[in-house]
């Protein structure tokens, strides 16, 4: 009698990995759309309306001039995913794994410092010292509010303990002033704060592992050569 087959279990469903988060600098993106709006309309109006060399020096000036606004506009971001970074600055695209990452730095820019010695800049979180100032300013506001509010509520409860003969100490009976909800921070100070944060929790996770990889963005800088050397052989035949 013949033992039936053993079949082996269908293999399970991989778990679906998280979806990356991307930041952006909205200011960035609103400027560059300007500057490419300003940049279409004088350059269309040049070629279509100019004379002699003016439309094609225009039609070179587009070429080198509009993927040099998108780089250093539209282009950056950051995605931030559970195994690794990458960062899409305006002609670098660099993927750093968690374990990889030494310190993430803050002072008058965002940066990323590797195990290697290297150094990323993070373009699509750039710093605001205006910003900083501002949370600064909001922070000793809600300081000093906080401190007079318990400057009056240890007031009351100090006459509502005399006339009831109970302790005249803060918080009996009363409410010690309102909960503060942490330290005002700028929204890139921020950000930075949950990279350290995810960092910390994922840099010795076996996933996390690997090598640095860093790709320049040739689909930028092709078109802005191209377009310099046009303006360049222009001018020179002009």
């Amino acid at each position: 009698m013949m033992s039936p087959e053993s079949q082996s279990p269908a293999p399970q469903p991989s778990e679906p990995e998280s979806e990356d988060r991307v930041y952006r600098s909205v200011p960035a993106i609103a400027g560059g759309a300007l500057l490419l709006a300003i940049a279409g309309w004088l350059g269309i109006d040049a070629v279509v309306s100019g004379e002699g060399r003016t439309p094609w020096m225009a039609l070179a000036v587009l070429i080198l001039v509009v993927p040099l606004v998108v780089a250093f506009t539209l282009r950056p971001a950051v995605y931030v995913g559970d195994d690794r970074l990458r960062i899409r600055n305006p002609f670098r695209v660099i993927v750093v794994p968690w374990g990889q990452v030494a310190s993430l730095k803050s002072s008058y820019s965002n940066e990323v410092l590797t195990e290697s010695g290297a150094k990323y800049q993070l373009w699509a979180v750039p710093v605001s010292l205006r910003a900083r100032k501002k949370a600064a300013r909001r922070e000793m506001r809600a300081t000093a509010q906080a401190r007079r509010e318990m400057g009056r509520d240890e007031g009351r409860g100090s006459a509502l303990g005399m006339r009831a003969g109970l302790g005249s100490g803060p918080g009996q009976g009363l409410g010690g002033g309102p909960v503060s909800d942490g330290p005002a921070r700028a929204e890139t100070d921020r950000i930075m704060d949950e990279l350290r944060g995810l960092h910390e929790a994922r840099r010795r996770a076996e996933t996390a592992q690997g090598e640095v990889t860093v790709r320049w963005a040739y689909e930028v800088m092709g078109p802005a050569v191209a377009g310099a050397l046009l303006v360049l052989i222009l001018a020179v035949v002009g």
